[in-house]
């Protein structure tokens, strides 16, 4: 993945700022993951830009093309004992869209995240594929033009 430990890009800055702005939520990211880690592409509101794939609450969602939404991290049984995004970071909701390119090949997610339990209807969910098939559109042209702002 060529894009992965690339500068910030103001192109995918506006997008994680619009998402968080739009869903009222402290926290969003774009989150590209490979074989052993995930990696925040762009991001508000959370440290570290890296962690381990183990970790993520975004690798958990490569093989579900609808998304995932985790309205409380400490009740869902995946995720309830994952004290680095829980106890450390403080996370308590998710809700991620994949970045599903056109070969096929999911890269990552567009997420948003907030420290208290809450809900996420159909309609937030079409808003999240919406921004998500921004990020997708900007990443299936890497190359092709330039980050002019």
């Amino acid at each position: 993945m060529l894009i992965l430990d690339t500068p910030p890009e103001a192109r995918f800055d506006r997008i994680v700022a619009f998402a968080a702005d739009e869903f009222d939520m402290p926290v969003a990211q774009i989150s590209l993951i490979d074989h052993d880690r995930q990696w925040a592409k762009a991001r508000v509101g959370i440290e570290p830009c890296e962690m381990p794939r183990g970790n993520s609450v975004c690798g958990h969602l490569l093989d579900k093309p609808q998304g995932l939404v985790v309205p409380d991290l400490t009740a869902d049984e995946r995720f309830h004992d994952n004290t680095v995004l829980i106890d450390e970071v403080g996370l308590r909701f998710y809700a991620g869209s994949p970045l599903v390119m056109p070969d096929g090949h999911v890269m990552g997610a567009l997420c948003v995240m907030d420290r208290r339990p809450r809900e996420f209807d159909a309609t937030d969910r079409a808003i999240l594929d919406a921004l998500r098939d921004l990020v997708v559109m900007e990443l299936a042209g890497q190359g092709k033009g330039d980050d002019a702002t």
